[in-house]
């Protein structure tokens, strides 16, 4: 009889429920994870239904056998995660009639399917069960089966659920023990069971024949090892030698090469202790795999080997020059560190860290301080490294171990003084794999780094010798004790005339080479560059600014081919047809004056660039609306402006209730980019104020600086990048709070002799140079500014 039911449906993989099993399983996906708390609500009762295929992590509704199990749930124990683990019963068959619901879990109609009954047993039947016990017990035999589920066996009389059994005890396929659960009549099932077991004996005897040549094989190594240590000890009795000084070949040119190398006495005595293990066991064991890879590694490593040649301050500059143009800071920190280690042998080498925008030249600089001091470079990029052991490498225990990726840079380096890069050090993650900035803690500490001890190896090595050198887009997502151990070398992003100067030097030079142009086919003027940087780039580096030029090779190189063209210029009127339409707008801001629009500076991670905030003031009930992708620090900001203006409300003629009667919007265009910050303070105040005054604002003035409810005007950070920006646009004056007079002076030179320069303290001193007039206060405050004055000269 077969009755209809809907239920929750827990698909499962690599595992078949049968009918009278008790067994545990884990459920980890959602949807199964939704039918099992449904099912608990309800009668505790689920269909269980193997996938068709095990590797599919969203089954749809043809992923499924139909003939599954009905089962209750007897226990749930939730694991760590979201993983739980449930005890079921089998209940009886089931077959799934249709999908009643996907979400949130899948739900079914089942037809339940019961066992048919049998008042007397065919003679057919008890045959086959008799031959499916015996069979049972010999494959229980092999020790498949506990002792337990045989005795329990005899006791059993259905035969439907004596095929159930021995078949969820065999060793068979997932696909063969579903096909027992679909086979529906008993008859049939015991004889497909017969079938496995069988075949499943033959299986053990052959394996058990296997297990027999291989132990006499390895009883003939033994047997083989014990007379060679007998002949050992007879020429030992003989006074041939002993098995110390007489090893085989590659034990004692190891020792030989041990003696050398003059390693410190514990790592001696440990990497000893190692061979003579070795010299003791079979030549092809796993464990004597593992010491002699382990015995290679340390060999390898550049023990006393240091890197040859003196020190020449004046090659190491030229170097410097000829690789990068610019870059003053780090040149001179460099010259600084060579100048000090030919006054002093023994010096700490630095932690560098160069920080700045993508294509600036961090890692090429790197490479040029590895050839300015003669020395190896290594590089390791640690972008994505999320496991610990790719620093401090792997233990021994563990099958395949290798050193982590700094022990193996100092094995290719062949020095202990490489100078070695970990690029991208702000792009470090961390996951249940361990945490690989805390492993770097050690290594990047001068005063650690000489014992630094990788798990494979387990001794110290000493790394006080290596210059390391770290790069990085942004120290916001360094860990601080980790930023802490280096010294910060800021690399800021080019101007418009170090990139022509860059191009012309390095860059186009070396794209005519690549491309196969001579020097006198392709000339780029000077006018055609400086469009290729302000219309075809956005950027602070020069990789973009590369990839253009290199696309004005290739199309020169398809000319000098195809139309044998002896000469070509690159002029501004005909770069389109090299490079086609220009990609961006150049803002050039214009001498003019506009109400409620002020121009403000940020800072991107691509460089400095300008930013126009608009203002409206309409009739409404005091809201105040901010709109082009603001981050909470710059919304803040906003708000932290209107609550200043508020409070000098009659000092600038602003309505006191404005608050009240007017909606304030606020705008910052290009909608489309993320924008957060607190330096665009003193540019909202300014575009509220002449808004709510009517009083136009200059466009041609600049302005960066974070408010306080006070109206002081706090330092910003990015200030070569944004007055960079302000240059490019035309900007003749640029407002800057007052303490970040100290960063004007790395402005370039010439940069700084083309603007003026203003530094304010307090918000309302912006206003004098944004407004076009300034603001009248109230008349009541006039009267009361004056009475108060009076009261002060008395």
């Amino acid at each position: 009889m077969n009755t209809e039911k809907i239920m929750p449906l827990i698909p499962l993989r690599d595992l078949c429920v049968f009918p009278y099993m008790v067994l545990h399983f884990d459920v980890g996906r959602e949807k199964s994870i939704n039918a099992l708390e449904k099912a608990m609500i309800r009668d505790q009762v689920v269909f269980l239904a193997t996938q068709t295929e095990s590797d599919t992590d969203l089954p749809m509704q043809d992923d499924f056998y139909t003939i599954g199990t009905i089962a209750k749930v007897k226990q749930m124990l939730k694991l760590n995660g979201n993983n739980i683990r449930v005890l079921v019963e089998g209940v009886s068959r089931g077959e799934i009639d249709r999908f009643v619901d996907d979400e949130p879990f899948f739900a079914v109609a089942v037809n339940q399917i019961e066992e048919p009954i049998y008042e007397h047993l065919p003679i057919e039947i008890e045959a086959i069960m008799r031959s499916v016990v015996e069979n049972f017990e010999t494959y229980a035999g092999a020790g498949k089966v506990p002792d337990e589920i045989v005795n329990s066996l005899s006791a059993m009389y259905e035969p439907g659920k004596l095929a159930d059994v021995v078949a969820s005890h065999l060793d068979i396929k997932i696909s063969e023990k579903h096909d027992v659960l679909a086979e529906l009549d008993p008859e049939k099932r015991l004889t497909l069971v017969n079938e496995f077991l069988v075949r499943e004996i033959e299986i053990v005897n052959i394996e058990k024949e296997i297990s027999n040549k291989v132990k006499t094989k390895i009883g003939q190594h033994q047997k083989e090892y014990f007379l060679r240590e007998q002949i050992k000890t007879l020429q030992e009795e003989l006074g041939d030698g002993n098995n110390e000084e007489n090893p085989d070949e590659e034990v004692k040119n190891w020792l030989e090469h041990l003696k050398e190398l003059a390693l410190p006495e514990k790592i001696h005595t440990k990497v000893e202790k190692e061979i003579k293990r070795f010299a003791k066991m079979q030549p092809f064991s796993s464990e004597a795999t593992v010491i002699r890879s382990y015995v290679e590694w340390v060999f390898d490593l550049p023990w006393n080997t240091y890197s040859e040649g003196e020190i020449d301050l004046k090659l190491a500059e030229q170097i410097l020059d000829e690789d990068h143009y610019g870059l003053e800071k780090v040149k001179e920190r460099v010259i600084e560190y060579l100048a000090v280690m030919e006054l002093v042998e023994t010096m700490k080498a630095p932690i560098l860290c160069l920080v700045g925008p993508p294509g600036v030249g961090k890692t090429s600089i790197a490479k040029s301080i590895a050839r300015s001091v003669n020395r190896e470079f290594v590089r390791m990029s640690l972008g994505g490294v999320r496991d610990e052991a790719e620093i401090r490498g792997h233990r021994r225990t563990y099958i395949g171990a290798i050193p982590g990726r700094i022990i193996n840079g100092m094995k290719e380096a062949g020095t202990m003084d490489p100078v070695f890069l970990f690029d991208e050090i702000d792009k470090l993650g961390s996951d249940f794999r361990g945490d690989p900035s805390s492993a770097l803690l050690e290594v990047l500490d001068p005063e650690q780094n000489k014992d630094f001890t990788d798990h494979y190896l387990e001794f110290p090595f000493d790394l006080s010798k290596v210059m390391f050198v770290t790069t990085a887009n942004s120290l916001d997502t360094i860990p601080r004790p980790l930023l802490d151990r280096m010294e910060i070398i800021d690399v800021p992003g080019y101007t418009e005339e170090e990139k022509v100067k860059i191009a012309e030097k390095y860059l186009i030079p070396k794209q005519k080479k690549e491309h196969g142009l001579e020097e006198k086919i392709l000339s780029i003027s000077e006018p055609a560059l400086r469009d290729v940087i302000n219309y075809y780039t956005r950027e602070s580096g020069v990789r973009s600014l590369e990839r253009r030029v290199a696309a004005i090779c290739r199309k020169a190189a398809r000319k000098v081919v195809r139309d044998k063209a002896k000469k070509i210029n690159v002029s501004s009127s005909n770069l389109e047809n090299y490079l086609g339409k220009k990609m961006y707008r150049y803002d050039v801001i214009e001498d003019v004056a506009m109400v409620g629009s002020t121009t403000g500076l940020a800072w991107t991670i691509v460089g400095g660039t300008t930013l126009t905030i608009e203002t409206v003031a309409v009739k409404g009930n005091g809201s105040l609306s901010l709109t082009g992708q603001l981050g909470e620090v710059m919304k803040e900001s906003a708000s932290a402006g209107i609550s200043y203006l508020r409070s000098i409300a009659k000092e600038l003629g602003v309505s006191e209730t404005f608050y009240k009667d007017l909606d304030i919007h606020m705008h910052i265009p290009e909608g489309a980019t993320p924008k957060d910050g607190p330096s665009a303070g003193v540019t909202m105040f300014s575009a509220m104020v002449s808004t709510l005054t009517g009083i136009p604002a200059r466009q041609d003035v600049a302005m960066t600086g974070e408010i306080t409810l006070r109206g002081n005007v706090l330092p910003v950070g990015g200030v070569r990048e944004k007055v960079l920006a302000a240059h490019r646009a035309g900007i003749k004056k640029v407002l800057l709070p007052m303490d970040n007079e100290r960063d004007i002076e790395d402005i370039p030179a010439n940069v700084r002799k083309k603007m003026e320069f203003v530094l304010i303290a307090h918000a309302k001193d912006a206003l004098e140079h944004v407004l076009t007039e300034l603001p009248k206060p109230t008349q009541k405050h006039d009267k009361a500014s004056k009475t108060k004055t009076e009261k002060t000269a008395k």
